[in-house]
């Protein structure tokens, strides 16, 4: 597959998974923009293995256990919920992470969660 293929393939991918929104994240970053296209849209999401709704569970997992990804994790949370996941399994996916990365990770990643509406978990009791 060329450069262009890849980089068509990841535009299409992007779309898929964030609309207008991702395109909006990378359209500034000039070279390195592009790079994300073609690897991390264009060669790794467009993987046939995993579902977009899986990838994007791993996706808010990994960025809400490293921890000062906010930008990212606000990106990726959107994704998630633009994949067909809903706010109880993005809520429960990163207190999954507690466990492995700790609660301070965990606490800031539900502050970005919050930004897109109430926990469910709040709204439970």
């Amino acid at each position: 597959m060329t450069t262009n293929d890849r980089y068509d393939q990841g535009m299409r991918k992007l779309a898929e998974i964030d609309g207008k929104a991702g395109e909006e994240v990378v359209a500034p970053l000039g070279a390195l923009g592009r790079y994300i296209i073609e690897f991390a849209f264009g060669d790794i999401y467009s993987r046939g293995v995993l579902s977009l709704r899986d990838r994007e569970i791993a996706t808010v997992a990994m960025l809400a256990a490293l921890g000062g990804r906010d930008k990212q994790l606000r990106v990726h949370i959107g994704a998630a919920l633009n994949v067909g996941l809903s706010m109880a399994e993005i809520e429960e996916t990163i207190l999954h992470t507690v466990p492995y990365a700790g609660f301070p990770t965990a606490i800031n990643a539900m502050a970005v969660l919050k930004e897109f509406g109430p926990l469910p978990s709040a709204q439970a009791g």
